[in-house]
């Protein structure tokens, strides 16, 4: 039967790690295949779809997309890139900063957010987005191994290990990952002006947009002028003027709640002006739409709907005084797609993107993130009840609607994580676990040192190859075997595994934000590869020191 599993496990990876199926359609065939063998009953293969660490995944997305649909993580990217100049000093400022946050949250959103962020960075200073991407995306991954919710593979850890009556707290994790992760930092902030350095292509770009952005009474422009939030002038937008009660007034003039500023942009531009959370816009989304229309009318009258608000329009002058002309495109923001439909002035709508960051509720996000944290934390509930009830928590208060909630859920990544623990329990069950163990202690013969160097290596080389979930789902049992055998403390070594399963440097295709910043950033296989060799030398080495004094001295 061991053999039969290890072709079954063996099969799944190489399938996964060549892409020529999708993920979870590998894992839910190498589930079927076991369960008509006889390897496990369908209630173990399919165990994950109720595994504490999976529904603590599913919650902790929602929390994620509460607290980023505030604004809070984008309002902190903007006070940090504040005044840059190089590539270096935005570093500097980031990693850590974001690092901290990504032990929090799921790094992948914050991921997402950073990419706009370090393209307009590149427009408005000439800072290539290729220096800073790959790098933050590296030092999210290593901080977020560091608190048990910071990546779902330690939360799949901790589920698989609760049964065997090992328990994983909020900050089992720190002492491996924490060290390892500002190494990696020093790593990242000493080598990416060097290897991914250079300037972006400067070309001109046509700002045919006219954009009004108005100052809600929630903006944080409010009391600041243009040049200070720096929007000023970049290659993608130009301030024309700031308009107050219909009136001219000065560049220089602290803003106000109600002032309106007009800009020359390109499409792209208009986009991120709206997406800026220092304006504070409606809780909108942004659309494209074509007129219809030959009517003698401007395009403000799509205003008639007062569920509609005109932001950009392709004209030289004052959005009230541009013809409707057929065929024009606008960008407009409207609660949803219903009053774009009922409108007889427009042909043809796109929805371009969601809501703009919602500040006036910043302060509640963050708060039922805190409060998630430090009731599990201490132990006051299971780590699963407390990130259910924070997800609540963000949808009755209103951070988020139901269907926002729901949104949030990636299915395709929890339902590759619950294969995953399949395939774990496909390894024990059969007993190729024990196999496997076997071999480790054959190798390393009892000694401490090398049972770490075995699965730092084991693991920086699987996760690497497959998913994260994967590698932990293969590797727990086996570190719990291990452990037992050789008399190591069992908490510390999969610590050790989880901190080694962030090693994801060497492949584009190893982890989500890899993926989210390949192609933004301009980076090919052989970037990552030779960017990720020595950042995984470093984290590689700083792990098996740290962790054999730990599991020699401590454990």
């Amino acid at each position: 039967m061991a053999l039969i599993a290890a072709l079954i496990v063996v099969v799944t990876l190489v399938v996964m790690t060549t892409g020529a199926v999708p993920a979870v359609l590998a894992l839910t065939t190498a589930l079927v295949v076991a369960g008509i063998v006889g390897i496990a009953t369908p209630a173990e293969l399919f165990a994950g779809l109720s595994n504490g660490g999976v529904i603590t995944i599913a919650a902790m997305l929602v929390i994620a997309k509460g607290v980023l649909h505030t604004g809070a993580v984008s309002r902190l990217t903007h006070l940090l890139l504040s005044g840059v100049r190089t590539s270096g000093q935005v570093l500097r400022r980031l990693i850590p900063s974001v690092g901290v946050v990504s032990a929090l949250i799921n790094t992948t959103p914050i991921v997402a957010m950073l990419i706009p962020a370090a393209k307009e960075l590149q427009q408005r200073t000439g800072i290539p987005a290729r220096g800073l991407l790959l790098p933050v995306a590296h030092a999210t991954t290593l901080a977020g191994s560091a608190t048990l919710i910071g990546t779902s593979s330690n939360l799949l850890i901790a589920g698989l290990a609760e049964p065997d009556g090992v328990h994983l707290t909020m900050f089992s994790f720190v002492p491996i990952a924490v060290p390892v992760a500002v190494v990696g930092w020093v790593v990242l902030m000493v080598t990416a002006p060097r290897m991914l350095g250079g300037r972006p292509d400067s070309h001109e770009r046509e700002l045919s947009w006219q954009a009004e952005i108005p100052i809600s009474a929630r903006a944080l422009a409010i009391g600041r002028t243009a040049a200070e939030m720096e929007v000023a002038s970049t290659a993608e937008f130009e301030l024309v003027e700031i308009r107050r009660w219909g009136d001219h007034v000065d560049a220089d003039v602290p803003l106000q709640a109600g002032d309106t500023l007009v800009f020359r942009s390109t499409e792209g531009g208009v986009r991120m002006l709206w997406g800026n959370p220092v304006f504070g816009l409606a809780p909108q989304r942004l659309f494209l739409v074509a007129i219809a229309t030959s009517e003698q009318k401007s395009v403000r009258d799509l205003e008639e709907d007062e569920d509609v608000v005109v932001i950009a329009a392709q004209t030289t002058g004052l959005l009230r005084e541009a013809p409707a002309e057929p065929g024009e495109l606008c960008l407009v923001t409207a609660e949803s797609a219903d009053a774009l439909a009922e409108n007889p002035l427009v042909a043809l709508w796109r929805e371009l993107e969601g809501t703009a960051p919602q500040t006036a509720k910043t302060w509640l996000a963050v708060a039922i993130l805190v409060g998630t944290i430090v009731s599990a934390s201490f132990g006051l509930a299971a780590v699963e009840l407390c990130a259910v009830a924070g997800a609540v928590l963000m949808v009755i208060t209103g951070v988020l609607t139901p269907r926002s909630a729901v949104r949030a859920l990636n299915w395709n990544i929890l339902a590759i994580i619950a294969g995953s623990v399949g395939l774990g329990t496909i390894v024990v069950q059969s007993g190729l676990g024990g196999y496997v163990s076997d071999a480790v202690l054959a190798l390393a013969s009892g000694n401490t040192l090398l049972v770490v160097l075995v699965f730092v290596v084991g693991t920086t080389l699987l996760t690497n190859a497959v998913t994260n979930a994967a590698a932990a789902a293969i590797l727990t049992p086996i570190a719990l075997e291990v452990a037992a055998v050789v008399g190591l403390n069992p908490v510390l070594l999969l610590t050790l595994i989880g901190t080694c399963i962030s090693f994801t440097f060497l492949n584009p295709y190893s982890h989500q934000s890899n993926l989210m910043v390949m192609r933004p950033g301009g980076y090919s296989s052989r970037t990552f590869l030779r960017f990720g060799v020595p950042l995984t030398l470093a984290a590689a080495a700083t792990a098996i020191g740290v962790g054999w004094s730990l599991l020699t001295f401590v454990g």
